[in-house]
């Protein structure tokens, strides 16, 4: 069951309160950490219309008790509920608080609750009100081992804590216009967290902002800074910062930053903090978490350029091979022998076809080619390198998806050499039509990937031959030519499949090859 499904179901909500919700729990772990308590959020079993409910707004039936959606454990602290709470029912102990949090919007305070006979807690209910309507409910629970407060750093946590779900209760966190973003280095409560009031002066900050910023060269207390001023002055006079730093370190906008100098990164998350009073929604302060990223960035960049030089190697070996390819075509012009001369330039096909797969290896970030774009164009040119003075029309369906190196490359080699063979002896010299046809299958311990090439031309009457494992090896067989050695010891050795050869339906014949592609490897995208 989703968030959305519930209120959705209802006629009451639309899919902004389901995506509201959506945002809160996809950032409630902040909450969580902050107020060192577990968080679930519910809805009724059985929800009543405004209409049928009789109290200008829907809402749990008589005899209906509150079902949880979502449930976040503290990372700072241990946790009251060791069952995941999603799909359980409320502790009928609160459901008459809760009842009366739904319909009354006020939130609710209760100590020394027996939950279900597991352990004994405090509950907080808080009603989420959008529009003026309740849309569901966020209890947060303390064991009753967390009532003593450990110092000051606690103090402030839970007291942010309680303004951040006071802000949740009207509807005014989380913001649609707050940053999403998921990169990786966003910082945590335990990664440091510094309070600054409504002119962007620090309040309080927790040992790890202490050192967090102790790394950036400022080694005084933080307390009483301009925290804007005092990190610019901390960058190099060289360093441009990102021009919306300044809204992100005085808490004005919810949004990300990251300061970086020749040894440091660090990220920055603000939560502006706001209260309701007779002008509406009023900023008094804001809540700032920062963590230092630097090692993370560093092994980012590595990796960056471990990848341009990889990049940069299947660009050379392209060039290479077409270096290669070029020399085989001008020796093909010079030879005198018509057998020299198409084995030169059967060599110069195969060679630039491991060029191309080097050419689109050459273009990405990961390892795997998108194979239909490489072969769609390979397709066509191989099949009309291999009809000179002949009207050869090629079709092309299915879906090969995206493929490994170790496994484009021969692949590419195969069909490349079955087309050929298709033109010249299953065409034998007339025109006609080939076909490429590329299937995944999900198997057991990956994918399977089966290509069948076809012709409409003279067919190999009832024969039947099937090449797979170690029977691919044997010794060429009388009038195979060098092509087909090839192709049976690539699909044995490299795809781990087998090749049929066998008559195609209304005439012609038809390449069956099938290949493992390992579990490994599979692109899900």
């Amino acid at each position: 069951m989703t968030l959305a499904e519930p209120l959705l179901k209802t006629g009451e909500f639309g899919p902004g309160d389901s995506e509201w919700l959506h945002l809160l729990v996809g950032d409630w772990q902040m909450i969580a950490d902050l107020a060192q308590g577990d968080l679930v959020l519910w809805f009724p079993e059985e929800f009543l219309s405004s209409e049928r409910s009789g109290r200008g707004q829907g809402g749990p039936a008589p005899d209906a008790g509150f079902s949880g959606m979502a449930h976040v454990r503290p990372s700072t602290t241990q946790t009251v509920f060791h069952r995941d709470m999603v799909g359980l029912r409320m502790s009928t102990q609160v459901e008459a608080a809760a009842r009366a949090c739904w319909f009354d919007q006020a939130t609710q305070f209760l100590d020394r609750v027996d939950w279900n006979a597991e352990s004994t807690m405090r509950v907080v209910l808080y009603p989420l009100v959008r529009n003026g309507r309740t849309v569901a409910l966020l209890s947060l629970h303390h064991g009753e081992q967390s009532g003593r407060m450990q110092g000051r750093l606690d103090t402030v946590f839970r007291e942010t804590a309680r303004e951040i779900l006071s802000m949740v209760a009207r509807g005014a966190w989380p913001d649609f216009s707050s940053s999403n973003e998921a990169s990786r280095g966003n910082p945590r409560v335990s990664d440091g967290v510094i309070r600054l009031d409504a002119e962007g002066r620090v309040t309080f900050a927790s040992p790890n902002a202490v050192s967090v910023y102790r790394r950036l060269g400022f080694a005084d207390a933080l307390t009483g800074h301009l925290l804007a001023e005092l990190t610019r002055d901390l960058l190099p006079a060289a360093e441009k910062a990102d021009e919306t730093l300044p809204l992100v370190l005085t808490g004005r906008m919810p949004w990300r930053g990251e300061v970086s100098t020749t040894k440091v990164s660090i990220t920055f998350r603000a939560v502006p903090l706001r209260r309701q009073t007779r002008r509406g929604e009023e900023r008094f302060g804001a809540l700032l978490l920062c963590r230092d990223v630097t090692e993370l960035r560093r092994r980012e960049l590595e990796l960056m350029t471990k990848d341009a030089t990889i990049r940069e190697i299947h660009h050379r070996v392209k060039n290479n091979l077409q270096t290669v390819s070029a020399l085989l075509r001008l020796q093909a012009r010079r030879m005198s022998s018509p057998e020299g001369k198409q084995g030169l330039e059967q060599a110069m096909r195969r060679v630039a076809t491991i060029a191309m797969v080097h050419e689109a290896l050459s273009q990405g970030l990961t390892q795997n080619v998108d194979f239909d774009d490489l072969i769609n164009r390979q397709f066509h040119l191989a099949a009309e390198v291999a009809s000179p003075g002949q009207a050869v029309s090629t079709e092309m369906t299915g879906e090969f998806g995206h493929l490994p190196s170790e496994l484009a490359t021969p692949l590419a080699l195969i069909i490349n050499e079955v087309v050929a063979n298709a033109v010249e002896h299953g065409l034998d010299g007339e025109s006609g039509t080939v076909t490429l046809d590329g299937q995944r299958a999900e198997t057991g311990d990956g994918q399977e990937l089966v290509v069948t090439v076809g012709d409409n031309g003279v067919g190999m009457g009832v024969s039947y031959i099937e090449e797979s494992g170690v029977s691919a090896y044997r010794p060429t067989s009388d009038g195979e030519g060098l092509g087909m050695q090839i192709v049976r010891t690539l699909v044995a050795s490299e795809l781990k499949g087998s090749i049929v050869w066998r008559p195609r339906a209304g005439g012609g014949t038809e390449v069956v090859i099938t290949a493992h592609i390992p579990e490994g490897s599979v692109d899900r995208t």
